[in-house]
């Protein structure tokens, strides 16, 4: 794979994993009440504005990504964000780790290998 492509694929892990980590964070932040108060708590903290944000530049990112190699390698290859965000969420904010999600993220990351190795 060019320099460039590999660029921007971590380029795009980083920027969608930051902003669901964010969001993340956002969202679980007990103070933040029900209802319309929890939406207007969220809105006026940074973690909702950054994850607004890394998805911003992600979807330009990507866009740039995509244009470098074919659609199916591109959605292959960027299956490597769920096991990204699966293991940032267990050192993050200790979600589990099950045998299932372990496997899981084995096959994916399986996968991700075997189409970048042809790519």
């Amino acid at each position: 794979m060019p320099l460039l492509t590999i660029i921007l694929w971590l380029a795009n892990v980083v920027l969608d994993t930051g902003g669901q980590l964010a969001f993340k964070a956002a969202a679980g932040d007990r103070a933040a009440g029900d209802g319309l108060a929890r939406w207007k708590y969220m809105a006026a903290r940074p973690w909702l504005w950054i994850g607004v944000g890394c998805y911003v530049f992600e979807f330009l990112v990507w866009i740039a990504f995509l244009s470098l190699l074919p659609l199916s390698e591109g959605v292959l290859l960027g299956s490597i964000n769920i096991v990204a965000i699966m293991v940032a969420g267990r050192f993050l904010f200790g979600e589990k780790l099950t045998r299932l999600r372990v496997a899981g993220i084995l096959l994916v990351s399986l996968g991700v290998a075997i189409v970048g190795a042809g790519a």
